[in-house]
This record gives C-alpha cells, structure tokens and sequence, in this order.
C-alpha cells in the first residue's frame, strides 16, 4: 500500500513539475483600427468594463506603435516579427499577393510545427449588420491559405494538453461604423474632438459612432474572456489585446501620424503583474518574438522585434515605421520615434495630404466635410494643414510638450540638432533595412494606370449608387453622410 501511494504521489509530483514548467497558452485578441481610446487609457467618453479588467489585471503599455498605419502592412509585419519595408510586403492590398521568400516564416507556422494548435477566429458571438462572421481576419500581403496556415477556427478542439496559440479578430472599429438610432445629448455634447478636427455637428456624430463602435469591441472582449475563462483555461493563458494600427479618421489611419500609429496594448497572464504600466518604447513586430519566448522556442535571428516579457524588458532609444502605397493612394514615408520625438519624413512632399484615396473618399465624412469647410474659410490654422496644397519634407514632432502630435517644430532653431539627429537615425534605418519601399511595384502587380482606373471604377460605383452620381462634389457627398447621420444639410448642394 505504501509502495502504490508513493508511486501515486511521484505521478502527481511529476505532473505538477510539468505543469509549472509548460509553457501557457496564448491568445491574441486582434482589434481592427483603434487608437488607445478605452477608459483606461483615459478616454472617459467610453465605456470599456472588460477592457478596464484587463488592464487592472495585467500591463497596460502606453507607448505601443503599429510599424504601418494600415491594416495589411501592419498584419504582415507583426505576424512577422519584423518590418513590412524589408520583406517588402509594405503596399497595402497588393493585388497578386507572392510566397514569403526565404528566410521568412509566419508565426502560426513556426508555432504548429512545435506542436501547438494554432486557430484564427473572428469573436463568439459576432454579428455585423445583421450577418454573423465566423471567419478570422488574416488581410496578410503575402500568399496564404487560412486552411492550411491555421489548424481552424475553434481552439477548443485542441488534443488533451495540447498547448494553443489562438487570434480572434475583432471587425470594429473598422468602418463603416454601425450607424447609431438615437443619440444620447449629453454624450454627444460632452464629447472632446482634437483640436485638428472641426467642431461640426457631423463630425461629433461620426467620433459618436466610432466611440459606440470601441464599445462593441469592448463587449467581444468580455465574449472572449468568458469563454477562455469557462473553459478552466484563462488563469493559464497570456492574454494580448491590441489593434493593427489607429484610429480610421482623416488624420489617423493611412497616416505616419501619433493617431495613424498609436495603439492599445494590454497583456494579462502568467509572470504579468497585475495593474502594471510600462511607458517604454513598443512596436507592435515585438509580439511575434514575445510569443515564441514564452512558448520557450527560438526567436528566429532575422526577426527584428524583441521579446517583451523575458527577464530584461527591450528598452529601445528609437523605433520606425513607414507608409506606401495605400490602394490607389501612392506614397512614401518614413517614421522614427523616441520617447520624446517623432520625425516624418516626406518623400513626395508636393503629394498633398488628403492624397486620393478611393476607399477613404467613399468611407469617410470627414473628407468632404474638411474641404466645403475650407473653401468657406471655416477651419483655423491646424484644422487647414490637411487641406494644403503640398506637405513639409520633414515633420518634427515634440511629443514631450505635445503627446499627439499635432504641431511640427521642424523649422524652430531650438530644434535643429534634435532634427538632425532624427534625420541620421532614419537614414541609417533606411540604408541598413534594404528599404523595399524604394523600388516600383513588382511585374506581378497591375500598373499604377490600372489600379487608378480599377479603384476610381469602385469610387464611381459607390457613389452612383448613393446618389445616381458617379462623381458628386464634395458638396453633394457632405449632404449624403448629414442625412446618414440624421441631419438636416448645412449647405445647398
């Protein structure tokens, strides 16, 4: 009897040294175009419960940045662990998407071959004007089958142990945003646009509908949460919440911008402690690196993020980022932050700001909102930047005395050694990356002329179909969103 208790003891000894030593599991949960706009972060115009949990449960990471404003160059470089700009998957929604090309593998795939099960999903329960979605975003610039890149959608299915790596994607607050029946007044007039946005009454509605919108993605959250949690599995798992870049506002996404870049992190789990901030430096190509440390496998040594969570944090003086081409909308920035400094670097300074791009002119109301308001004489000085004419090769940014970002002191004096030592920093990231982005559009991607022409085709499909005018003025397109938003136009058409 003694004998069969000890082996039984021994079993369990044995069991538990393993389980103290197993890796956790790790679940990304992945929202679409968000800045860090949850009460936690300060934006007290929302309601965020689950959000909040997370956060005063785990660490909470004020300075993370998208390495792209935009939702495909982004994706590729985070489940890659390094910049879009040198494996060149840095144009977004490239037409033909090639293989990886060698050394370069995505993160679920170095995950499954260790024998992790590996699953994309979209959030339980999620419904978008009124179709449920079950399929788990990918939106990569590379070729891939989901089939074949993840084991499926359920990480439930897993074997008995079985460690799994789980994304769930979250649609919001990608637009179009859902729009609101009824609104609540005092909301609506308590809310605080940024001073480079005008004080219209579409415009509050449209940050309205965005606010409501991070709400949803808050409420997915806490579907998720319940879900890891009813399976016994939650206290076991690192949790990462984040969005693949900013906000989808006229200055935000597609722009190299502090609200185009800025994101949430939030990372609860095993070794994160509880109600933690860390104001440090974070690019959002540290997650796949962070992953892989945690699943106690190896960092591949072409990734250029660095793992987050291991014993020394990977306190950085500088990280990059970069916007190409966007669709129809072509373009070359580049990006250095510090903790105190963002430098922008124009590579086609005389393309003006509001850049044609078919997608946001038939997605955005502020578009045309900005431009009747600027041909009225109505916008001030910062609000009139976005509709100049041309843009400043370079733009510097004093994020220490303005954290969003909004006035550039490129050309104050005081300025001058911190701008060139931002402007060597870029050069040399440029030179040492083998920036992609220099060279044209491969030969397996249609022509410039083609893509303008495609595109343009959708913009004037969409808008004969809104008001049986294939080309409205910005005029006529500013009537149509007042009424979406249920307001009586403010100007004759």
């Amino acid at each position: 009897m003694f004998i069969c208790n000890l082996r039984r003891w021994l079993v369990v000894a044995c069991c538990l040294a393993w389980a103290a030593a197993a890796p956790p599991n790790i679940v990304w949960i992945v929202a679409d175009d968000m800045s860090p706009d949850t009460a936690a972060y300060g934006m007290r115009e929302v309601k965020t419960p689950h959000l909040d949990r997370l956060a005063a449960e785990g660490r909470r990471y004020t300075r993370a940045y998208a390495t792209a404003p935009v939702c495909s160059s982004s994706r590729s470089a985070l489940i890659l662990g390094t910049s879009q700009i040198i494996t060149g998957l840095h144009a977004h929604d490239v037409e033909n998407p090639q293989s990886l090309p060698a050394p370069y593998r995505h993160l679920p795939a170095l995950l499954r071959e260790a024998g992790w099960w590996v699953t994309n999903a979209a959030a339980p329960g999620t419904q978008r004007n009124g179709r449920r979605i079950t399929k788990g975003k990918t939106h990569y610039n590379f070729a891939h089958d989901p089939a074949q890149m993840f084991d499926g959608d359920d990480w439930r299915k897993r074997k008995p142990g079985q460690p799994f790596f789980a994304q769930f994607q979250i649609t919001e607050p990608h637009r179009p945003f859902p729009i609101p029946e009824t609104y609540d007044p005092a909301a609506l007039a308590g809310l605080t646009l940024p001073a480079n946005y005008p004080d219209h009454a579409l415009m509050r509605r449209d940050w309205y509908a965005y606010q409501r919108s991070v709400e949803m993605v808050d409420h997915r959250v806490g579907a998720i949460l319940a879900q890891l949690a009813a399976a016994g599995v939650l206290e076991n798992t690192l949790v990462f919440f984040f969005a693949d870049h900013g906000r989808p506002m006229p200055w935000g996404k597609q722009w190299l911008s502090v609200e185009g870049l800025h994101v949430p992190l939030i990372i609860r789990g095993p070794g994160v402690a509880a109600g933690s901030i860390e104001s440090r430096l974070i690019s959002l190509i540290d997650l796949a690196p962070t992953a892989l440390a945690r699943a106690d496998l190896q960092v591949p040594a072409w990734m250029d993020g660095r793992a987050l969570l291991g014993p020394i944090f990977p306190e950085r003086v500088q990280i990059f980022a970069a916007r190409d081409r966007c669709g129809d909308a072509y373009d070359r920035i580049r990006a250095v932050i510090t903790p105190d400094y963002a430098l922008v670097q124009n590579f086609f300074p005389e393309t003006p700001r509001f850049n044609w791009s078919g997608y946001k002119e038939t997605s955005y109301p502020g578009m045309p909102l900005l431009r009747v308001l600027h041909a009225a004489g109505k916008l001030d000085p910062l609000q009139a930047l976005w509709c100049q004419t041309a843009r400043a090769p370079f733009e510097l940014y004093d994020l220490k005395r303005d954290p969003a970002g909004l006035h550039n002191v490129a050309d104050a004096p005081a300025q001058a050694t911190s701008l060139a030592v931002l402007r060597h920093a870029l050069e040399d990231w440029i030179r040492v990356s083998g920036d992609r982005g220099a060279l044209p559009d491969p030969p397996t991607e249609p022509t410039k002329a083609e893509i303008l022409k495609s595109k343009r085709g959708d913009y004037q499909r969409t808008w004969q179909a809104r008001l049986k005018i294939a080309e409205p003025t910005d005029a006529q397109r500013l009537v149509w969103w007042e009424n979406v938003y249920g307001l009586a136009p403010s100007i004759t058409p």
